[in-house]
């Protein structure tokens, strides 16, 4: 019996014992997490993010650009390509694939899960991990790539559990979800869950099926390894596990888990970057505005935050008046045009045909200076000379064939791979027409479509406001508003064909100048003036600016916002000076809108990515002729398109069968009823073409042109603005009134009430009340 009772004893002071130890343990356990936190609190481990950063914690946004019927035309972004999406802007599929497969008890713990815990101890990790939604984005925001290095590893695991019950006192559940998404990384330029949507799916976030939430959700653990790029099975096998996560929590039935999971990954692939999409030239022209308005507007900044504005990082959004329907309708005709006009002319400048192409040596010489210009401008040199390459191996190196990839109108992706010398490569793609074409609202100023090029990749170089060249007849409209409006003429007022000859020494001209007419021909005939205007009489033009004044043409185009330089000569008359596109759209606004000139504007507002206006556009204005003079100037060049060279937007022509095109063709597939007023232009050998075209609210110039006016069509037939420029002015057009939500005017253009000018020239008969005297000028 003793020794029972002794026994009885051992026992229960082991029990004393394992009770004593385990409540030892528990609370060394539980002070020694108080002590880690506090350690940790106290920043003994490192550095933690402050209150203020918290409550703004600092990710890089990329600036939106924003079109005037509210789509997105793209981005400025370095490295995150991030747009923040609203909570209510997320679908709840989205949000429980997340809860599901990452975090199911989210909203029952305050940052720190014990259970996940406690089971990532107990199996070393193989059911699954313990990290938290609220731990998994401060890791993201604040502590970073996981370390190799096991107490690094450690130290920073505590940190994200310090972080992360943090964050759950700072915001609420819903904002930790949508932080988490918009932050995470999802690969290939898609950073948050915004840029991930558009760029997998094409959709905003709120559209995206059960499925492609899966998808991303899944993508989640790591976008490198689980890339839908390069790793389609992989993905799809994350998917279905997420799904299976959703059917087990009774988010999805087991019904809609089984057909969901039998479906193969169904991509719609955006890439994003500052190459693609619509609106390329525009967005470089819109990043060197903004990186200009930066520099001049400093910003409030928070402490710890930048003092100025960075476009790539701050998320701006920038509103601009780009139409991105009327956008999409100037590149395709853009694009359809050039493509046919480029198969013609390289049908003309095959080898047996000309032997320089695709120049045409007017100047002895000419060819070499062109080709060593842009040998020394190339990269190839820059590069080479750099590496401390000596000129002669640079110039052997443009001899060596090397693999490349070119720009081809023919493929699908306009690029096609190829084997040359880079001295060929300087000749190939010297051998492309370029084009540039602008779109206004006259009476706002607002730029609803912007083309500077035929592809941005291969041509980067801006022709809309950064190329200036000779402008023709188009040039002419100036000097007939000078005219009218300082002699008072009158559309209908007369003038002969003859030849013309302005003296030396007058309006500042050394020797005598005699233009002739295009065809080098003269009808002796007397000519009204919308007549003469029509079909780019010179001698008529010649005989106005004699009477005016070249310094009078000069002042009305610098009134029209035309800054470029123009001598004041009377050769300016014909077109000489080289003008960019962008002021003569500006210039010819001022016709459509009654004598007002509005200056060109493209950027609306610019906001902060709160919402605060940061910028407003005030319309600059300024009046330059009257209403009645205006509106003669309209009806003067509707003339260029019902009986001049613009005559063929009224028409059909013939089908035929063109070798260059491989395809029957239709000439002219406009038949325009509506009023419209325009000019074409074309230069000495058909180095360039215009056509400027006008109807009450759209003012559209369009130029086409070889960067070298060495490269041309060898005849005026081609070669013309009427052949070269007006079709994608025709065809932009005819897209545009296609879609009536545009409400593109096909009305008449607004007349004056009282209008003091004649402009009904059908009676006019050849008599002495309708014939200019010769003799009196002006000589400003």
């Amino acid at each position: 019996m003793a020794t029972a009772t002794k026994k009885k004893k051992k026992k229960n002071n082991n029990n004393f014992k394992f009770i004593k130890w385990f409540w030892a343990l528990f609370f060394a356990g539980v002070l020694s997490i108080v002590l880690i936190f506090l350690v940790a609190s106290w920043e003994w481990l490192g550095e933690l993010p402050t209150f203020e950063t918290l409550e703004n914690p600092q990710t890089n946004l990329a600036s939106q650009v924003i079109s005037s019927d509210g789509e997105l035309l793209g981005k400025f972004y370095l490295d995150d390509n991030r747009t923040d999406v609203a909570y209510e802007d997320l679908p709840e599929n989205l949000v429980n694939a997340l809860l599901a497969s990452e975090d199911i008890r989210f909203y029952e713990h305050s940052g720190i899960d014990a259970r996940g815990t406690l089971r990532a101890v107990v199996y070393l990790g193989k059911k699954g991990g313990a990290s938290t939604i609220s731990q998994q984005l401060s890791r993201q925001l604040f502590v970073g790539v996981r370390s190799k290095n096991t107490f690094e590893a450690i130290v920073q695991k505590i940190k994200e559990w310090v972080i992360a019950t943090r964050l759950e006192r700072q915001y609420t559940k819903e904002e930790i979800i949508k932080m988490y998404l918009n932050i995470y990384d999802f690969g290939n330029t898609a950073d948050g869950i915004k840029s991930a949507a558009r760029i997998y799916f094409g959709k905003a976030p709120i559209d995206l099926k059960i499925e492609e939430s899966a998808m991303l959700v899944g993508m989640l653990q790591n976008s490198s390894y689980f890339n839908p790029l390069r790793r389609k099975e992989k993905v799809r096998q994350k998917r279905n596990m997420v799904l299976g996560q959703m059917g087990k929590y009774g988010y999805i039935t087991e019904k809609e888990r089984d057909s969901l999971q039998a479906m193969e990954i169904d991509l719609n692939y955006h890439p994003e970057s500052h190459r693609d999409g619509i609106a390329t030239y525009f967005r470089m022209y819109l990043q060197r505005f903004m990186n200009q308005w930066a520099k001049k507007n400093p910003k409030p900044a928070l402490k710890g935050e930048r003092d100025k504005w960075n476009i790539y990082l701050d998320g701006l959004r920038i509103y601009t008046t780009i139409d991105s329907r009327m956008q999409k309708n100037a590149e395709e005709a853009v694009a359809e045009h050039m493509k046919r006009l480029q198969a013609e002319f390289f049908h003309q400048n095959t080898p047996d045909r000309n032997k320089t192409a695709p120049f045409i040596e007017e100047v002895p010489g000419e060819i070499d200076r062109i080709m060593e210009r842009a040998i020394k401008s190339s990269h190839r040199w820059h590069n080479l000379k750099n590496q401390g390459k000596s000129e002669k191996e640079i110039r052997a190196s443009f001899k060596e064939p090397v693999e490349m990839t070119v720009f081809d109108w023919n493929s699908e992706t306009k690029e096609k791979d190829t084997v040359m010398t880079p001295l060929d490569s300087i000749r190939y793609y010297k051998s492309f027409l370029k084009t540039a074409m602008m779109s206004m609202e006259p009476q706002t100023g607002h730029v609803k479509a912007w083309v500077g090029g035929i592809n941005y990749n291969h041509f980067q170089y801006d022709n809309v406001i950064q190329g200036a060249r000779q402008v023709g007849s188009t040039f002419k409209p100036f000097v007939y508003a000078a005219a009218i409006d300082q002699l008072r003429l009158s559309p209908c007022d007369l003038l002969p064909d003859n030849q013309y000859c302005i003296e030396a020494n007058k309006h500042g001209n050394p020797d005598p100048w005699c233009p002739k007419n295009s065809d080098g021909k003269y009808s002796g005939e007397m000519l009204t003036l919308k007549n003469a205007l029509a079909n780019s009489v010179n001698t008529v033009t010649a005989q106005l600016i004699d009477k005016v004044g070249p310094r009078s043409v000069v002042s009305i185009a610098r009134n029209l916002g035309i800054t470029g330089d123009i001598p004041e000569v009377p050769s300016i008359a014909l077109g000489t000076a080289d003008l960019n596109v962008y002021e003569m759209v500006g210039a010819y606004g001022a016709f459509a809108n009654q004598g007002v000139y509005v200056k060109p504007v493209m950027v609306t507002r610019i906001e902060d990515k709160n919402g605060t206006v940061l910028f407003e556009y005030v319309p600059e204005t300024k009046d330059v002729l009257s209403k009645d003079v205006a509106y003669a100037m309209v009806d003067l060049m509707s003339g260029v398109t019902q009986g001049g060279s613009g005559t063929r937007l009224r028409t059909t022509g013939a089908e035929k069968y063109n070798p260059a095109y491989k395809e029957i063709i239709t000439g002219y597939p406009y038949e325009f009823k509506n009023p419209i007023a325009g000019k074409t232009g074309t230069t000495q050998n058909q180095s360039d073409g215009w056509f400027m075209g006008m109807v009450p609210n759209l003012v559209t110039g369009v130029w086409v042109g070889g960067d070298d006016k060495a490269v041309h069509f060898s005849s005026i037939r081609y070669g013309q603005g009427a052949s070269m420029a007006l079709p994608i002015w025709g065809l932009y057009m005819k897209k545009n009134y296609a879609n009536k939500e545009l409400g593109v005017s096909d009305g008449e253009f607004e007349k004056p009430e009282e209008l003091s000018i004649n402009v009904d020239c059908d009676k006019v008969e050849e008599d002495t009340e309708n014939v200019i005297d010769t003799e009196d000028d002006l000589d400003f």
